[in-house]
């Protein structure tokens, strides 16, 4: 199985356009980060997690020509307005998109693409295959999905584990019972906003403190914001098995 981050930033704290600070101005490649998503892709099958405003740019750079499936952990915008760009898979198979999504995120997404679930759509309008999201374990072809139960402050989603490898974001509380559910993993990618306290992320304090309970062999932050700072600066202060994530990084299973 191979994973591939296709964005390991956020819109989440960032100024204006053409901010001139020192991140968004760095010539380090990992200093720029799209919005977060996941990439899951085995032989026969390809799964991705969360299509954002960046959807497109991350199919284009990461040369995705199969997709069986996206999975959605919220309704955020960050993490759904890229779902207008299905249109181009959907052009490729002839078939709508499947979109796994929890009946409350089935009816933000009918109501945020109204023009697509139309009596009569427009011609050329993204079709999508809504299918019910909850905690039941699920195949996508040959990738074994297993929701976890999250808290992004006040709201109920979802992370996923795929195997050895588990995927957090948008987090700032895990139940105990998604922490069981975590126990044995390998790989940890996980939410970690900054480094200040934020209300509905973890910071990068409190996901190393879930990476030092969970004790997987690696973790990866991501959902990262250019207030973090500079990654080249940040992964000097991490333990040797903890990094932040960059676009591109790939995880070979």
């Amino acid at each position: 199985m191979k994973i591939t981050i296709l964005g390991s930033g956020t819109s989440q704290g960032v100024p204006v356009i053409a901010c001139p600070c020192e991140v968004c101005t760095s010539g380090d490649s990992h200093d720029k980060r799209l919005r977060s998503s996941l990439l899951i892709e085995t032989a026969s099958t390809s799964v991705v997690v969360d299509a954002g405003p960046d959807f497109r740019q991350q199919m284009l750079r990461s040369k995705v020509k199969k997709l069986d499936a996206i999975l959605i952990t919220h309704t955020h915008k960050d993490h759904i307005a890229g779902l207008d760009d299905v249109r181009s898979f959907n052009y490729l198979t002839g078939k709508p998109v499947r979109v796994f999504a929890c009946e409350r995120d089935q009816a933000e997404i009918r109501q945020e693409f109204s023009y697509a679930f139309a009596k009569n759509p427009y011609p050329g309008v993204p079709e999508f295959d809504l299918q019910d999201l909850t905690l039941q374990p699920f195949f996508v072809g040959d990738i074994h999905i297993q929701p976890v139960e999250l808290m992004h402050m006040q709201l109920n989603i979802f992370g996923f584990r795929f195997g050895p490898l588990a995927y957090l974001t948008d987090v700032n509380y895990i139940p105990e019972d998604s922490l069981k559910q975590l126990a044995g993993i390998k790989v940890l990618i996980i939410d970690a906003l900054r480094k200040k306290i934020h209300p509905s992320h973890f910071n990068l304090e409190q996901a190393i403190a879930v990476s030092n309970q969970l004790r997987p062999d690696a973790t990866w932050f991501t959902h990262i914001s250019h207030l973090m700072g500079k990654h080249a600066e940040i992964e000097k202060e991490l333990p040797d098995n903890m990094h932040l994530a960059f676009d591109g990084l790939i995880i070979s299973l």
